[in-house]
């Protein structure tokens, strides 16, 4: 795993003020994935000053896990993960060599796997795929605090 934050250093895959990045390769890197999220979130809390409910620290490593996951099992090669705070949310961003794009099936208990992306966008405020000129990025936004009457922010109690 290689890792930047802060957009710091020569070799720095990213420019954003608030951002980290990895490349993962291999079979490994998942559970480092959502170690990375976890420390990035700590290091914006800490240094940074952002409110990150418990909610926004579980939900970010459950969508990089969930990401990462399906980038190491279904695209050859390396992925890389990005994390950005964007309007209060922090934006989740995988890219890996698969030029297929994945789909979102229906719910159905009865199915046995295949939950990971419909999980992703049901507790994201924001969720993408998008094609590249190499493979495909998928980026999912969870925001970083929760509203004041307690509802996960971004969804409505009905």
């Amino acid at each position: 795993m290689d890792h930047e934050m802060g957009g710091n250093g020569p070799d720095a895959l990213s420019t954003s003020a608030i951002s980290v990045s990895a490349a993962f390769d291999g079979d490994t890197g998942i559970a480092e994935a959502r170690d990375l999220a976890r420390t990035f979130l700590t290091r914006v809390q800490a240094v940074h000053g952002l409110p990150v409910s418990s909610r926004a620290m579980g939900m970010v490593q459950l969508v990089v896990s969930e990401l990462v996951t399906n980038a190491r099992k279904y695209a050859p090669g390396p992925c890389l993960l990005t994390l950005d705070i964007v309007d209060g949310a922090v934006r989740t961003s995988v890219w890996d060599s698969s030029t297929t794009l994945p789909a979102i099936l229906a719910p159905d208990p009865s199915r046995i796997g295949q939950h990971g992306l419909e999980i992703v966008a049901a507790v994201c405020v924001g969720f993408a795929i998008h094609r590249e000129p190499v493979g495909k990025r998928i980026t999912a936004d969870v925001v970083l605090a929760d509203d004041p009457g307690g509802s996960p922010a971004g969804h409505q109690v009905l």
